[in-house]
């Protein structure tokens, strides 16, 4: 299937604790290039994101952002330093013995002390953050996927029907070119004619002449390695994968063609069909550029 580089996904994950948003936007672009946007607590994840995308896409300029919300920001929880406690009441006992003094020391008194007891955020768990956000980044990707599926058969369908009139140009070039040779050898003999009046005509030299204009004006290698570059382009279309490169390469072939045609034609009627012929092969390139 045929793949567009323009794509939108979008996907968002809520949990009790958290709300994970995933969105991804696409344009052509030589290689892959992934712009990953997201909070600094998250950058622990970036190489599995980049991973996950890598399956699915393979070229173009991919943004994505990733929004992230915790619910359980403000949870917090105590903490029991039971090893402080103890230290605690041995130092309450050795106090008792060395001074005398009876040892009063409540389980209220105690939890006061310094650092015995404390408060802190709760620890975020990050296997199931990830599991939250892997399952976003992949279930966007799907959207952004198909998205591009759909603009690629668009494109496929629009470059599909642009082949075939290629191939009518080239197919009228090609019925054209022995006419133009046997009006120039009528043109030719005709003006001979004028300058010998009666005397005969020299065959030979005509036949000459006229070969050495059909070398001139002979585009049968160009019009045989054009209907060529044509029916290449339209199996890999209707084979698919990623062929945006391959492509783009059998078009600038496509164009380096019509461009020798456009030189060697010696006919009006040639001469415009080339040039519409290069108009269509750059319309052509412009629609592969967005194909992955």
């Amino acid at each position: 299937m045929i793949k567009s580089m323009t794509g939108f996904g979008r996907c968002e994950k809520v949990t009790q604790e958290y709300k994970i948003s995933v969105e991804m936007k696409g344009v052509n672009h030589r290689y892959l290039d992934l712009s990953i946007k997201m909070p600094k607590k998250f950058n622990y994840f970036e190489a599995g994101i980049r991973n996950l995308l890598k399956k699915d896409i393979k070229r173009g300029k991919v943004d994505i952002f990733i929004n992230y919300e915790d619910y359980t920001e403000n949870k917090l929880c105590l903490k029991y330093n039971g090893a402080l406690a103890l230290e605690y009441m041995e130092y309450f006992k050795k106090m008792e013995a060395e001074f005398g003094i009876p040892n009063d020391v409540k389980v209220s008194s105690l939890a006061r002390m310094p650092e015995v007891l404390t408060m802190e955020e709760a620890g975020e768990d990050d296997e199931s953050i990830w599991k939250l956000l892997s399952t976003a980044v992949e279930e966007a990707a799907v959207q952004f996927v198909q998205s591009r599926e759909t603009e690629g058969e668009n494109l496929k369908r629009d470059l599909l029907g642009k082949l075939d009139y290629m191939s009518e140009l080239v197919g009228c070039i090609e019925e054209r070119s022995p006419n133009i040779l046997a009006e120039y050898r009528a043109r030719l003999e005709e003006k001979v004619r004028e300058l010998l009046g009666a005397a005969s005509i020299d065959e030979g030299r005509i036949a000459t002449e006229v070969t050495i204009f059909a070398d001139k004006i002979c585009v049968d290698e160009e019009t045989v390695r054009l209907r060529s570059h044509i029916e290449n382009t339209r199996s890999e279309l209707l084979a698919g994968g990623s062929i945006g490169r391959k492509l783009d390469f059998i078009a600038q072939e496509m164009n380096r063609e019509a461009n020798t045609i456009l030189s060697k034609a010696n006919d009006l009627e040639v001469s415009d069909w080339a040039i519409t012929l290069k108009t269509e092969i750059e319309k052509v390139r412009e629609q592969i550029q967005n194909i992955e």
